[in-house]
């Protein structure tokens, strides 16, 4: 186990000088600062938009459309039991061609590679047309309620208009640039609470047991095919996570049934849509409920495109690689990005050890990531330029 020789790869020494620092969600650890301290040399008004203890920064060069946006988050999940570990997580380590670290994925390489990308391109292009811009967060990984919303608010409110997000998420498989997402599904939950009457099992004509009275909507529910999916999204899915009921003993009828249960949906369903359909079924069966609903995330779809098209080229420019475009996964911050901007899409390195011990990144994926953001950049900004 070695320090990482960042010699000659400033993508490298950058990402590791942001795992060093402890950003634990929400907690930031100066690593907005750093990277602000990194944009304004090259022209970037820096602003933060602050709040609920959470750190935001917006950062933008230039004035004029379209305006290209990088989307991300400084914050990590904890690191589990340290001894667990086999280097410790926040001093970036070197073994076996991989750098090792909390958030070495997820998502620091992809910050440190989103302004190296930036700092290449400015260099080569010092007037180029449109505008680049930054929004970053200390909380993607926790709660989400003051990060990337609050800027998206503040944004909304002073009707400044995004035209592509590249967002740092990572979503490789095996190799880097294997895949795109161009979309994440919805998320929508629900605790639904049928009620019946407490009883001894011995008389059950004196009681109502809401497990059995629930039992055929549940099937109904679970049985349902709610849509054939789309070109880019599969079938909506509907599961129960916990059920609920009982004091604990073998002789009582329990008095209520508790289910929590959660839809995966793709862009041909509205979270009302479900809402009305659940609620007729339950209602069929003559059931009486309490169900509160939580939307966690719209689903949000960025067909092929002028976003997609330069991704895919950068990619191909880079790697020789040809990504696969999916919508799988789960939800992301770009779910809150795309009710301002029409076309965001998310890519960043090898997704496998996320949120794992011994979190990593393969050491020559990390250049590469920087230089695929670069001819993103150049693609959709200066399309006649040689990337």
């Amino acid at each position: 186990m070695t320090a990482p020789q960042t010699a000659g790869n400033p993508t490298l020494a950058l990402a590791c000088d942001l795992i060093a620092r402890p950003s634990v969600t929400p907690e930031d650890a100066g690593c907005l600062e750093l990277i602000a301290s990194r944009l304004t040399p090259l022209g970037f008004t820096c602003e933060r938009i602050d709040g609920g203890g959470v750190s935001n920064l917006w950062a933008r060069r230039g004035t004029a459309r379209p305006l290209v946006v990088f989307a991300g988050h400084t914050d990590v999940v904890p690191t589990g039991p340290l001894e667990a570990w086999h280097s410790d997580p926040f001093t970036p380590t070197e073994r076996d061609g991989h750098l090792y670290g909390r958030g070495a994925a997820d998502m620091k390489s992809s910050l440190a590679a989103f302004v190296t990308a930036i700092e290449d391109f400015v260099a080569d292009h010092p007037e180029h047309s449109g505008s680049i811009a930054l929004l970053l967060t200390s909380d993607e990984e926790g709660d989400a309620t003051h990060g990337t919303t609050l800027v998206v608010q503040a944004l909304k409110a002073r009707g400044e208009a995004l035209d592509y997000c590249i967002v740092g998420e990572p979503t490789c498989v095996s190799n880097l640039g294997d895949m795109i997402k161009n979309g994440r599904r919805g998320s929508l939950s629900g605790k639904l609470t049928v009620k019946g009457t407490q009883g001894h099992i011995a008389y059950p004509h004196l009681a109502r047991n809401p497990i059995h009275l629930a039992a055929p909507a549940l099937a109904e529910l679970a049985a349902t095919k709610w849509d054939e999916g789309n070109e880019y999204f599969p079938p909506t899915s509907w599961q129960m996570s916990n059920i609920k009921a009982g004091t604990g003993a073998t002789n009582v009828i329990p008095g209520t049934l508790e289910v929590l249960f959660n839809f995966r949906f793709a862009t041909v369903h509205t979270a009302e849509d479900l809402k009305r359909q659940v609620h007729a079924i339950l209602d069929r069966h003559g059931l009486d409920y309490d169900l509160a609903w939580t939307l966690g995330g719209k689903p949000f779809l960025t067909p092929r495109g002028a976003l997609v098209a330069a991704m895919e080229k950068a990619i191909h420019q880079t790697l020789d690689v040809t990504p696969e475009l999916s919508t799988t996964g789960g939800t992301s911050d770009g779910r809150f990005i795309a009710e301002i901007c029409p076309q965001v899409v998310e890519f960043g390195p090898v997704n496998a050890t996320i949120h794992k011990l011994d979190e990593c990144i393969a050491i020559n994926a990390v250049a590469p990531l920087s230089e695929i953001y670069r001819r993103a950049l150049s693609n959709l900004l200066t399309p006649s330029d040689p990337a």
